[in-house]
């Protein structure tokens, strides 16, 4: 396989310059593939769908007649992040959960930002992400978003914008772990030559973030997963991450709330629980304090939390901050709380509840992207310059009946990486979700899932949507001496730089 007949098409592409020429970071890749025999990358690509079968590296699509679980489709073309991009990328992320913490225990506190006006107060109160019941919760250092996955995307000039942020319960960060240890096996002398930053040490991570939000002292705290169960479309993430940090993973039945604090049900009797990483959404987090009808949650859980006797990640309530209304006003936040701009922008955004901004947007539908304010997955989106008019004339109506719950921006021309598509390359477009975690520290994991549209043209990279993932190479500064390394969970793969 070639890359001669490769054609970028006017659009940014991460591997080639736009005269067709490699990309400096990429040109040891492009060595690689090119020496392969041919047909051996085919078969490459064939081995590691054998091997994410045999790992079960799997999702849910509801509404699926076809079957429960399907294999995520993986790309062997890496998407590589030079280290002075990554760089910047990582302060600004930074920067945004730290802005987004603080608007958050001010939303249920003191709610300064909403009296000095920089956003309306009916905007906060009439959002279905806004819950009274969390007025007054002193999270751990203040911290709400524990686990964060920010969706980045590029445009035509190269430019990274936040598209939108997920703060409730964000997944994919296990394909991204896999996904690196099928590439490690593939590519090994590319990653030498390299110094691609690893990512292997997130599970400890993660762990090590939830282990301090406890107040127990003396003691090693007891943390599980707590997961809706095995139809939720995330499933194999969260036996996953349970198996890797070593922790229980539970359901809402195995856990019980009692004046003491939360016990898990065990064979040898109840266990004390210090903290939860919950997969649950709020909705169905405690039945007592939220939907009534939740089988999936734990009767008395958010008293248990107010009272300190339970530790949450993440903290319930902290929706309201990924709320896409919410979001075109998070540049106003960074600049509100941390008294400087944004480091990475927001894509520019149209409010319907605002007159001006519904006019134009009804106007041009068949040139906007219009997104629901708290639909995810790729659900409740109209991609206007793939839509029919039948399927435009529908969104009109719904954002006439609820102009608050719209918004729309233009149609970005995502970057796109080279992409196998039978026995050639074609460009396909991709996003970008880094995984930040957010405790007594911050640590941003070095990359984070690229999601790739994997139908010719679409700008749709959701899995349930037909999207796939690459893997997403950051590259370091070669260490002046002594170990680089990364280890598979095997112990099969490492490298070193003397």
């Amino acid at each position: 396989m070639r890359f001669s007949s490769y054609d970028a098409e006017g659009f940014y592409d991460e591997m080639f310059e736009s005269g067709g020429q490699p990309r400096g970071h990429g040109r040891l890749l492009l060595e690689s593939i090119q020496s392969l025999d041919s047909g051996q990358l085919l078969r490459y690509k064939h081995a590691a769908e054998r091997l994410l079968l045999q790992m079960g590296i799997t999702f849910n699509v509801y509404g699926d007649s076809a079957g429960v679980e399907r294999i995520f489709p993986f790309d062997l073309i890496p998407r590589i992040v030079p280290a002075e991009e990554w760089d910047r990328l990582e302060r600004g992320l930074c920067q945004r959960i730290h802005a987004l913490n603080a608007f958050l225990d001010d939303i249920y506190h003191e709610q300064k930002i909403l009296k000095d006006g920089v956003i309306p107060p009916e905007i906060i109160l009439s959002a279905v992400s806004y819950r009274p019941q969390c007025r007054g919760l002193n999270p751990p250092y203040g911290v709400w978003c524990h686990v964060t996955g920010t969706d980045l995307v590029r445009d035509h000039d190269g430019q990274y914008y936040v598209l939108e942020d997920n703060l409730r319960v964000p997944s994919g960060v296990s394909y991204v772990l896999e996904n690196r240890e099928v590439l490690k096996h593939i590519f090994p002398k590319v990653f030498e030559g390299l110094f691609v930053r690893p990512v292997n040490e997130y599970p400890s991570k993660l762990l090590e973030m939830l282990e301090s939000l406890s107040r127990a002292r003396g003691v090693r705290p007891n943390v599980v997963l707590l997961t809706p169960g095995i139809y939720n479309s995330a499933y194999f993430e969260h036996s996953f991450l349970a198996q890797q940090m070593g922790i229980q993973l539970v359901e809402g039945r195995d856990l019980e709330v009692t004046t003491g604090g939360v016990f898990m049900r065990t064979t040898k009797g109840l266990e004390r629980v210090d903290v939860i990483y919950r997969r649950i959404d709020d909705d169905f987090l405690d039945p007592e304090a939220f939907r009534p009808d939740s089988l999936l949650g734990v009767p008395g859980l958010m008293a248990a939390y107010k009272e300190g006797r339970v530790a949450l990640a993440n903290a319930p309530g902290n929706g309201i901050a990924d709320d896409k209304v919410i979001y075109a006003y998070v540049p106003d936040v960074i600049r509100y709380y941390e008294g400087v701009d944004p480091i990475l922008p927001n894509v520019p955004t149209y409010l319907c509840w605002r007159d001006n901004d519904r006019k134009y947007v009804l106007e041009n539908l068949d040139k906007l992207v219009v997104k629901s304010a708290n639909e995810s997955g790729g659900y409740g989106m109209l991609v206007g310059p793939h839509s029919t008019r039948v399927q435009q004339a529908e969104f009109a109506i719904k954002i006439e009946q609820n102009p608050r719950n719209f918004i729309a921006q233009p149609t970005l021309a995502l970057s796109r990486v080279p992409t196998i598509v039978d026995d050639h390359f074609e460009g396909r477009h991709v996003d970008l979700r880094p995984y930040v975690l957010c405790g007594k520290e911050m640590y941003v994991l070095p990359g984070g899932l690229t999601r790739v549209a994997m139908r010719k043209g679409s700008l749709v990279v959701n899995s349930s949507q037909g999207g796939g993932s690459k893997d997403t190479w950051v590259l370091a500064d070669a260490p002046s001496g002594g170990q680089f390394q990364e280890q598979s969970g095997q112990g099969q793969w490492q490298r070193q730089v003397l």
